[in-house]
């Protein structure tokens, strides 16, 4: 009777392992499906791959929403790019006015500038965000606001100094290639404002983003600013405590409960407004892939929760179901590359076509690594970097196409190096990287000495 009851346990505990075996093989085979628009909570929501800018999970994500606090992070780069960490900001009555959450700053008092960030980043404190836009903006106003103390600011030189900071804001958004981006306040508390136009036409604008954009500046900050590792530092670290001359003390807690949600998070900001919902945008860097997902509108109370949850789907379904391939794979075959002909050329004999040979442009040769289709060429402005693409994440069944195009047929005289085609590394229509086919020689034009040349061989002969 022992021996059989034994036997039941361990039949029991057999069955319980297997259960939970295919339990956990089938919520992997979800993961690794590309999740459906009803599954995910957020209005708007996009998975992007940081290191190519390649859109991995797209749902509206060119809708225009209000951001809420996920503002921020552009708030925060633009800064650290444009001024020392180590200054120190005078508070401005206008700062201290602002509504919660908020580190309670006075009037008059001054905080050194990286303390602030840090206040903005880990607390989102909406006085900290005015009072760094302030003391940043007010180096574009006028001489006479520049000398004057913030502290002794009425409230609408204040508003001056916070306008010059959001129009930094929006060309910075423009330079990285956001094109539905509109900032108008620095912490991301909802606002409109009335734009008059060259025609005199007016139109309205709020203060919004789309989910694209907002992952595309999120990939600026921790892969392509020039200031992305002291982004990273502030956004990473779990508390910062801080004192003024006063003697106040303050103590700052990091709220992205991300950075202890999944492994390799890096980086993230929350939002939450009336009219956004709440808001989330965050980045992680795991086996060899940086991804970056971006929510907009993903509930209101009593749903806080829905964009963590969000996150987590796109995240793994950005880790288990794509691949990192490199362009290199599919490098163009030289020898593939034909001479070309060339009209009106010179040739060793009379009685024959000429051609040039051709090569690719190595990469070493041009001083640069193709085209970053999220940088662009021109990456000059606000700190602004290029990004090498050396690769793409790619489902199963996934390749990246390669185009050659060059010219038929030349006409002399052709210099050696002459640029007569490209070869184009695509995917989905998205060119990701560029090479140069160039002369590798030079061919003459027919001119009256070749002919006479010519001509006295054939008497010689």
């Amino acid at each position: 009777m022992q021996k059989k009851d034994r036997w039941k346990k361990s039949l029991r505990r057999y069955l319980c392992v297997l259960c939970c075996l295919v339990t956990m093989l089938q919520q992997r085979t979800v993961c690794a499906q590309e999740p459906e628009a009803e599954t995910i909570y957020a209005q708007a929501a996009v998975l992007m791959d940081a290191d190519s800018g390649r859109i991995l999970y797209d749902k509206n994500g060119a809708q225009i929403l209000a951001m809420a606090s996920t503002t921020k992070i552009m708030t925060c780069i633009l800064t650290l790019e444009l001024a020392d960490t180590q200054e120190m900001v005078e508070i401005s009555s206008y700062a201290a006015s602002m509504p919660k959450v908020k580190l309670y700053v006075q009037k008059g008092e001054q905080y050194r500038l990286e303390d602030l960030l840090y206040s903005l980043m880990l607390e989102s404190h909406n006085d900290a965000a005015v009072a760094i836009a302030e003391h940043v903006g007010r180096k574009y106003l006028s001489q006479e606001l520049q000398e004057k103390s913030p502290a002794d600011y009425t409230v609408e030189e204040s508003k001056q100094a916070v306008a010059a900071f959001a129009s930094l804001m929006n060309q910075k958004a423009r330079e990285i290639g956001c094109e539905n981006t509109w900032f108008i306040t620095p912490n991301g508390l909802d606002a409109t404002e009335i734009l008059t136009l060259e025609s005199g036409e007016t139109i309205e604008k709020y203060h919004s983003t789309t989910a694209l954009d907002l992952a595309t500046i999120m990939c600026y900050c921790i892969r392509r600013s020039a200031q992305k590792e002291a982004f990273l530092k502030i956004t990473q670290t779990p508390s910062h405590s801080f004192s003024i001359e006063s003697g106040r003390s303050f103590s700052c807690v990091n709220h992205n409960a991300f950075l202890q949600m999944m492994q390799g998070a890096i980086s993230g900001k929350t939002g939450f407004t009336n009219k956004a919902g709440y808001c989330y945008v965050g980045a992680l860097k795991r086996d060899g892939k940086t991804l970056v997902v971006a929510l907009l509108a993903c509930g209101w109370p009593n749903n806080k929760g829905y964009k963590w949850l969000d996150t987590r789907t796109l995240m793994n379904y950005g880790l288990e179901d794509f691949t990192y391939h490199s362009l290199d794979e599919a490098a163009y075959d030289e020898a593939l590359l034909e001479e070309i002909h060339v009209l009106g050329g010179q040739t060793a004999e009379i009685d024959q076509e000429a051609y040039v040979p051709v090569r690719i442009l190595e990469r070493w040769d041009e001083g640069r690594y193709g085209v970053d289709p999220v940088a662009g060429e021109d990456t000059e402005g606000i700190g602004g970097t290029q990004e090498e693409i050396r690769g793409l994440l790619l489902k199963e069944g996934e390749e990246i196409q390669v185009e050659c195009h060059m010219e038929k047929q030349l006409q002399a005289p052709v210099a050696a190096g002459e640029q007569v085609g490209t070869i184009q590394y695509l995917f989905q229509g998205k060119v990701y990287r560029e090479e140069h086919i160039v002369t590798a020689g030079a061919v003459k034009e027919i001119d009256y000495r070749w002919c006479f040349e010519k001509i006295l061989q054939l008497f010689v002969i």
